[in-house]
């Protein structure tokens, strides 16, 4: 990229930056202070470019008139930023523990470690059922019903069948 282009694109950034008491438009985010639906407080939204739900909404501060909501600022926002980011990062960790099963067998051939993949596809849901050796080497992989139940007996009796699709 050119000093040009990289200039342009600070440019652009800064255009589209909107900073207003109650909206803020930075980095990929919104943040969008609003009326609390049930009571008198407020609250604010934090919303991700391109996403239709917000990722975090919490309350928000009064100003000092007790009525109107205290106005966003740098520091808020980049804190809002922050705890978002950290809630799509919990939530994504707990989709993959969800859908990301993992165990470890002792075989003759040596240590053989067995995942289990599940695609929660509406249509064709299923899940993928891998070995990989020590080294990182797949020795097998089957496509298994998304309800297969993986733990180390399940994975030795696959390996022990010489990997054939579990029945």
């Amino acid at each position: 990229m050119t000093p040009d282009a990289d200039n342009d694109a600070v440019e652009a950034e800064t255009a589209a930056a909107v900073n207003e008491p109650r909206l803020w438009i930075n980095n990929g985010w919104t943040a969008r202070v609003i009326k609390n639906e049930d009571d008198d407080g407020w609250a604010v939204a934090m919303i991700r470019d391109g996403e239709s739900e917000p990722a975090l909404v919490g309350p928000w501060t009064m100003g000092r008139d007790k009525k109107n909501p205290k106005p966003l600022d740098v520091s808020a926002f980049n804190t809002l930023v922050k705890t978002a980011g950290e809630v799509l990062r919990r939530h994504e960790q707990q989709r993959h523990a969800l859908y990301h099963r993992s165990v470890t067998v002792d075989a003759p051939s040596g240590r053989i470690t067995v995942t289990l993949d599940i695609v929660p596809d509406e249509y064709d849901p299923h899940a993928v059922l891998a070995a990989q050796d020590t080294f990182g080497e797949q020795l097998a992989q089957v496509r298994v019903p998304p309800e297969f139940k993986l733990s180390v007996s399940s994975a030795s009796a696959w390996i022990d069948n010489g990997f054939r699709k579990p029945t």
